[in-house]
């Protein structure tokens, strides 16, 4: 089995975080759970900010439930960072897509509804992550990896995640915001028909999140996945928790777990989402030069 290359990195990692970005129950202030009191709001060991800029070869991992945004969050990291969006269900469809042996095996394995392996995973991940190092890419933000202990262990063995970001949101948010996903039959992009309006109770805030509607030309053409249904987006999530405990145990243990429970939506989430990492000043200076 091919091993995941090890990306070629400075002597510091951006910010540190190995040291100073870990998370337990102790407390959550404003979204972002913390292990010692009373740090700043959203900054995990406080200090001094550092220029993002010049240590851009970050080696991250997002974790969360289907449909908390991951995706959307990583993609919008890359850009800002510099440094590729790896999502793992994408590098499947590109292999399943090309020609050769390995998209006639994938074919087969999701025709009869079974799960990629590990195996075939890494190897894809591995080769992806050789080809941006050939390329000059000196970091990543993984997306759908690592899901399992076994694939932590094997990525811990052969690269150094500096952070992993679990975001967070409560069952019926997601269930909602899963359910209300459409996709365009003709240009492919998607979209959420879905107002959330979650009262807070309990001493919780509330959730807003407005509804992401496609444009006229799109409207008509919306389709929605088979398996976007109540049943099976319950099951999924419930796996997903169940799987996840030991995967989130094993990062905080290392010091590198960082949770983040999203406010909102993006016009919400994103400021509050940079300032826990310290790029909201670099993000400043970035549109300052654009």
């Amino acid at each position: 089995m091919a091993r995941i290359v090890r990306v070629a990195r400075s002597s510091s990692s951006l910010f540190g975080f190995g040291s100073r970005f870990y998370s337990t129950s102790a407390e959550v202030t404003s979204g972002v759970s913390h292990a010692s009191s009373p740090p700043t709001p959203f900054l995990h060991g406080g200090g001094a900010r550092r220029d993002a800029a010049k240590d851009r070869n970050v080696q991250w991992v997002f974790l969360g439930c289907p449909g908390v945004g991951k995706g959307t969050y990583a993609s919008r990291l890359s850009t800002l960072l510099g440094v590729p969006h790896i999502a793992t269900g994408d590098l499947v469809r590109e292999a399943l897509a090309s020609s050769g042996p390995l998209s006639q095996q994938l074919s087969e394995i999701v025709n009869q509804g079974k799960l990629v392996s590990d195996e075939i995973i890494i190897n894809l991940l591995s080769k992806r992550l050789e080809d941006g190092e050939a390329k000059g890419e000196s970091g990543f933000i993984l997306d759908g990896f690592p899901r399992t202990m076994r694939q932590a262990e094997i990525l811990g063995d052969v690269t150094d995640i500096d952070l992993v970001v679990n975001l967070k949101l409560p069952e019926e948010v997601l269930v909602d915001k899963c359910l209300g996903r459409r996709t365009c039959s003709q240009c492919g992009k998607g979209f959420n028909v879905a107002h959330i309006n979650l009262k807070g109770e309990n001493g919780k805030p509330g959730i807003s999140m407005d509804p992401l509607l496609p444009p006229p030309q799109c409207a008509s053409k919306l389709i929605t996945r088979a398996d976007d249904t109540e049943e099976v987006v319950k099951a999924r999530l419930r796996i997903y928790n169940e799987t996840s405990q030991p995967l989130e145990e094993y990062y905080r243990s290392k010091g590198k777990l960082m949770e983040f429970d999203l406010p909102g939506g993006i016009p919400e989430s994103w400021p509050r989402l940079l300032e826990a990492l310290r790029l909201d000043v670099y993000e400043e200076k970035q549109s300052a030069v654009a």
